[in-house]
């Protein structure tokens, strides 16, 4: 017996500004805002027995090679009738530092699955489940359709694909980022929204009128502040990027710092973090998003 492995990578992504909107149905739920979908991501294995001998069974979770698993991935695999194949996760991001390594994870979980099983659903319909998946269980709200496009998407209106509406910024860029904690998505969705959402709309009509990366890192510092949103180990960041800035006559660090959306992690363009003294992680924009890496059929 042979059995089928596809694997996907999805993006992690920062969300740089944000409002928030709740919805009866999860597919017509989201958010509104903008974010930059990074090359550090997740990669999602999915091994499944090709005669699907085990569809009634649990199938193996792990993450990083720890047993365990992701709620989001799991209502996804519900959502297939998969619940028997096993899933392997790995992240090159941290979890609840405001990655999207929930979304990320339960993208993959869809294309993975729907690739080694064979099920045949379009690229819209395993996104819209992974969309639901993620606001079904308050860890998410609008990573899933950025991840899916990647690049530097805006979210122009609330959902899933065929309700949702999304644009981009042009261009790339190198993006690092030093990570300080976590922050509760659940918990600051779970508040009261509407000083936040806001804010939020703000920073996207200012983004719309000029959608270049340095309007969204500025746009993004004005939110966290409004928003009343900025941990101070994220402020400090910023400020130590400005006065980089400030005393390089080549502009270092491009367009500044901002904070994640949701978690402590401070993220910035170009140098600004390395040359404010920083050891921060770096990486790129990735164009490309969520995807199949690789498909193999091995002896049992």
């Amino acid at each position: 017996m042979n059995r089928q492995r596809a694997t996907a990578f999805v993006p992690g992504h920062v969300t740089a500004f944000f409002s928030a909107h709740p919805a009866d149905r999860p597919a017509a739920a989201g958010s509104r805002g903008a974010g930059i979908a990074l090359t550090d991501g997740v990669t999602v294995r999915v091994t499944t027995a090709a005669d699907a001998d085990r569809a009634d069974a649990a199938g193996a979770r792990t993450i990083d090679g720890e047993s365990g698993t992701i709620g989001a991935v799991e209502d996804v695999l519900a959502a297939l009738d998969s619940g028997g194949v096993d899933v392997a996760i790995d992240t090159e991001i941290p979890i609840g530092a405001g990655f999207g390594v929930s979304g990320a994870a339960a993208l993959g979980a869809a294309l993975a699955t729907n690739d080694a099983r064979g099920l045949g659903r379009s690229e819209n319909e395993l996104i819209r489940i992974a969309h639901e998946a993620e606001v079904g269980r308050g860890t998410g709200l609008g990573d899933v359709v950025a991840q899916a496009r990647g690049g530097v998407p805006i979210r122009v209106a609330p959902g899933a694909p065929g309700i949702g509406d999304l644009d981009g910024v042009p261009g790339t860029a190198r993006v690092e980022y030093v990570t300080f904690g976590e922050l509760s998505t659940e918990a600051v969705l779970g508040g009261d929204t509407a000083p936040l959402s806001a804010a939020g709309a703000t920073a996207l009509d200012r983004l719309r009128a000029d959608p270049r990366l340095p309007t969204l890192l500025a746009a993004a510092r004005e939110f966290a502040g409004e928003a009343e949103l900025l941990v101070p180990e994220v402020a400090e960041a910023i400020a130590a990027v400005d006065a980089a800035r400030d005393e390089s006559s080549d502009a270092v660090g491009d367009a500044g710092a901002a904070m994640a959306m949701l978690g402590r992690t401070v993220f910035a363009l170009g140098t600004g973090l390395s040359d404010a003294g920083y050891d921060p992680e770096v990486c790129r924009i990735d164009a490309a998003g969520g995807r199949i890496v690789d498909r193999q059929a091995r002896p049992e």
